[in-house]
């Protein structure tokens, strides 16, 4: 039988949420192993995946912390206004778009966020590299390629057996690996959700113009069509469609999916190139019926995978790592055992609330807006011109965004653990 080898923490996911995580406890002092069943060299390859990621200024503050915002800053862009329009589908047949529509300006909360913007774009990519780069400097230990294939929650320890026949044992294991964690079945946690019907296709493109670091949030019948504002005068469209009329497009040539891009965006988006690859995905709703089990915890999608109407998903994982690197940090501080149920609670407690919240947020705003509907139409447009013109209500709506809102962990805050 192989040796087994000890950590005080056991992250089965080096992604996005798992390697902020692990850096993050690991400054905290604790000795944390990564395992993840990717190249840990893939992470920092600059490979162009057309993903890019909106990052609440709140969760800025937490990358500053980390050591892992300056590397990013070039990268970033500032998103200072968001437009929210409610219109049908653009095209010379349609009836014109809505009049209602939603302005949301940074300078309108700069006494409370120091000038920050409403959140930064920054390409997936960007982040990846900025991340693996912090963790190799901080000589946090990574296993990959590496996959778990079994976890055992004993009383007091658990032993996490991975597919090389490799046992690492700690007093906790963080299911940190999306979706279809492993972490997560191996403790009997089941999942509530649903399927929407509808996939994100997404693209990169150059622009013709100079976007203002403005977003669009453009809602049509099918699903919202995002313009968001990338470095190097770019954007990243975030268009969603039915999933047949999305395959449809991710199945299109190059030149096909310019000519239908221009055909229903071309007013909006004028002269554009789409750059590198094209993506789609399936949009569902995902949550974890619990947060935490026997010497277990959950961060990230792992725990809650939501529309990314909102582009929050990310923001919500990194706001949990905050939190449970904290309550980590701050148990083995006063001696406390961090993986007992009484530390998992805090955890627990602290973040079950929030999610959940959110994820019904989100999905109500997806029905709410993927609807053509006589009277959903004439509600919605009665709820945008009020959040409008209620300037405290829409202070409050970008405090939210920008993840600025209810009891932060202290990273979230710009504090070290």
């Amino acid at each position: 039988m192989a040796d087994t080898e000890h950590y005080d923490l056991i992250v089965a996911g080096a992604g996005l949420v798992g390697a902020t995580f692990g850096l993050a406890a690991a400054q905290g002092g604790l000795k944390v192993v990564l395992v993840d069943p990717q190249p840990f060299s893939l992470q920092l390859a600059p490979v162009f995946d057309g993903r890019s990621t909106a990052i609440a200024f709140s969760t800025f503050r937490m990358l500053d912390a980390l050591g892992v915002g300056a590397a990013l800053r070039p990268h970033a862009c500032r998103m200072d206004r968001i437009l929210v329009t409610d219109g049908r589908r653009p095209g010379a047949a349609s009836r014109p778009a809505g009049s209602a529509f939603l302005r949301f300006d940074a300078d309108e909360i700069g006494d409370r966020t120091d000038g920050e913007p409403l959140g930064y774009m920054v390409e997936n990519r960007r982040i990846r590299i900025a991340l693996a780069e912090a963790v190799m400097a901080a000589g946090i230990e990574v296993r990959a390629p590496a996959s778990v294939a079994a976890v055992e929650a004993g009383p007091a320890r658990t032993v996490v057996t991975l597919a090389d026949g490799a046992r690492l044992e700690a007093p906790l294991v963080v299911g940190a690996e999306g979706r279809g964690s492993r972490v997560r079945q191996a403790a009997g946690i089941d999942t509530v959700g649903w399927g929407y019907g509808q996939s994100g296709v997404v693209a990169t493109v150059s622009l013709g113009r100079d976007h203002g670091n403005v977003a669009h949030e453009y809602f049509l019948p099918a699903g919202p069509f995002a313009i968001l504002p990338l470095t190097e005068q770019r954007a990243s469209l975030v268009w969603t469609e039915t999933t047949r009329r999305a395959e449809a497009l991710k199945a299109a040539s190059d030149a096909a999916f310019q000519s239908h891009l221009m055909r229903r965006f071309g007013d909006f988006l004028e002269d554009v190139t789409v750059v590198g690859p094209r993506f789609v995905y399936p949009l569902s709703l995902q949550l974890a019926e619990a947060m935490t089990a026997p010497r277990t915890a959950l961060i990230g999608d792992a725990a809650h995978a939501v529309h990314p109407v909102a582009g929050q998903g990310l923001n919500m994982g990194l706001k949990d790592a905050a939190a449970l690197a904290e309550v980590l940090v701050e148990a083995m501080r006063l001696g406390e055992d961090i993986g007992s149920e009484t530390v998992l609670d805090r955890y627990a407690r602290w973040r079950r609330f929030d999610n959940t919240a959110l994820a019904a947020g989100f999905d109500g705003f997806v029905r709410l807006f993927s609807n053509d509907a006589p009277p959903v139409r004439l509600a919605r447009g009665l709820g945008i011109a009020a959040v409008n013109r209620i300037a405290p209500l829409r202070r409050a709506f970008m405090h939210e965004a920008g993840g600025a809102t209810g009891d932060l962990p202290k990273l979230l805050r710009g504090e070290a653990v």
